[in-house]
């Protein structure tokens, strides 16, 4: 049911007070939560929430959807990210129950006085729109994931090491049944138990190979020891994991994606570090379809990439349509000096040039993935150079949302 107009005014009205204490309102919202539902903790990124960006990120969704309460449909592209993130984590809509209780006894608390009746019965039905706007979709999402549900066994078949520090492992499932396919891009959740806690953690993890191998790879950054986190946990107990080993991985998803129509437009892939780890399956398919599209992969990393041999391999065999450029950030002198392989530093996009950034063609497409600050910048050059905010597409490796910040890049 719509909001009336009074309702609608109510809503808008409270967003620039609930904006100010929005950090306020994301703890008192998560804490109170995982208290009464401890439960939880096994959806939840616990370094997520000790840092606030998974409460400070949903927080921002509801604000921003209030803003927009009578233009909804225009924040549909924005919440097609956090449905495939909810449906990769099994979220279902009990869970937006339990969270629309919580947040509104938060904003009950930071408000004060300010919070009576006619406020509390107009938010009440602005979240249960929203609540309603996403769990449709996702319903449609789990429906197209057709048999396999929730969680299913897969076994490590090998161990490759693609860089310092970075391995991929091979999985197949346990039950021996076909893989559905996916799109190169998207990525599957880890549910991982931690001894450490009594918890499971769930993590997203790109699919790093292309679509229609009868596996599927992972690629894993182990996290360096002394980086006390959840995250280190997660990352040191999957650098352990051997062949014969069983992870418990979920459907595919992702709205980060090259899509299935052939193209001969250039496509151009930026990324650092494990950034590189969506980028490979789209550049590995690009070049199956076609050995003619102009592509250009740029990435930067501390020492050797990950995928390095494998891309100069598809470089060497692609009659000149794929250029690669590798930066390497700590680049050791006892490394051959081969400045024909890579330029030493940091990433320099603005000097690469309208050659290998396909800056004077009118429709070519960008995927960037790596830091966020990398991101932010990188976007913000090629807006500057008049690229279209509709062919640029980055992949955040963290919860949150590079269009819901109040800033603009």
């Amino acid at each position: 049911m719509a909001l009336t107009y009074k309702e609608s005014q109510l809503v808008r009205a409270s967003v620039p007070a609930l904006r100010e204490h929005g950090e306020a309102v994301s703890r008192l919202c998560y804490s109170n939560l995982l208290t009464a539902h401890p439960e939880l903790n096994n959806l939840f990124n616990p370094a997520n929430q000790r840092n606030g960006r998974q409460p400070r990120a949903f927080t921002a969704v509801i604000l921003a959807f209030a803003s927009h309460i009578n233009h909804t449909s225009e924040l549909v592209p924005r919440l097609e990210r956090m449905c495939n993130k909810h449906c990769s984590l099994g979220i279902r809509p009990e869970h937006y129950d339990l969270v629309g209780k919580f947040l509104l006894q938060a904003f009950a608390q930071v408000l004060g006085d300010a919070w009576n009746q006619p406020l509390y019965a107009a938010w009440a039905k602005a979240y249960s729109m929203l609540a309603k706007m996403l769990t449709t979709r996702e319903g449609q999402m789990y429906a197209e994931f057709g048999a396999w549900k929730g969680w299913r066994d897969f076994r490590v078949e090998r161990k490759v090491l693609e860089a310092e520090g970075v391995s991929s492992l091979y999985l197949k499932p346990c039950d021996g049944g076909q893989l559905p396919p996916y799109l190169p891009g998207q990525y599957v959740s880890l549910r991982i138990p931690v001894p450490s806690t009594g918890t499971y953690q769930l993590r997203q993890y790109s699919l790093s190979d292309r679509p229609g191998r009868d596996y599927y790879r992972i690629t894993v950054r182990r996290v360096k020891a002394g980086k006390v986190s959840a995250a280190g946990a997660v990352s040191t107990i999957l650098d352990q994991k051997q062949a014969g080993d069983v992870l418990q991985l979920s459907h595919p998803t992702g709205d980060f994606f090259l899509d299935k129509e052939e193209s001969s437009t250039p496509l151009v892939l930026i990324s650092a570090g494990i950034g590189a780890t969506p980028l490979m399956p789209i550049l590995s398919t690009v070049t199956q379809r076609s050995s003619t599209r102009p592509v250009s992969w740029i990435h930067c990393s501390p020492r050797k990439a990950p995928f390095e041999d494998e891309v100069r391999r598809l470089a060497a065999s692609s009659r000149g349509s794929l250029r690669v450029k590798f930066f390497r950030s700590q680049a050791s002198m006892l490394e051959e000096d081969r400045p024909e392989l890579y330029d030493r530093g940091r990433m320099d996009i603005a000097g690469m040039g309208l050659e290998k950034l396909h800056l004077d063609h009118g429709g070519a497409e960008y995927y960037i993935c790596g830091p966020e600050l990398l991101m932010e910048d990188v976007a913000r050059f090629l807006y500057a150079q008049g690229v279209e905010k509709t062919r640029v597409k980055c992949e955040l490796f963290t919860t949150g949302d590079l269009e819901f910040k109040t800033y603009a890049i």
